[in-house]
């Protein structure tokens, strides 16, 4: 399965289950990606690495989500990034 798929597929069933029934707001949109992530830290505080992990999967599923509503391409998007990345000095020339 490739990220475009996964992306259309999260996004389908969100708008089957009602989460685009009313308009999506960006800021909301982020901040629930952010909580999952919050999630996946108190999985991770309680030593629970299957709390943790289906946490980050919540994270993907609402990334793919937010990008497939708001038509972002994802795939191509990381692939950028990667590519970028590659260029860049060891740390990005940062201490940490």
């Amino acid at each position: 399965m490739t990220i475009k798929q996964l992306q259309k597929i999260c996004h389908k069933i969100a708008r089957e289950k009602g989460f685009w029934d009313e308009e999506r707001n960006n800021g909301e949109l982020i901040a629930l990606i952010h909580s999952e992530l919050s999630e996946a830290l108190e999985g991770l505080r309680n030593f629970d690495w299957n709390n943790v992990a289906e946490e980050m999967a919540d994270v993907v599923i609402r990334v793919c989500d937010f990008c497939e509503g708001r038509n972002i391409d994802l795939e191509k998007a990381i692939i950028e990034k990667i590519e970028k990345n590659k260029k860049r000095p060891y740390r990005h020339g940062k201490a940490f």
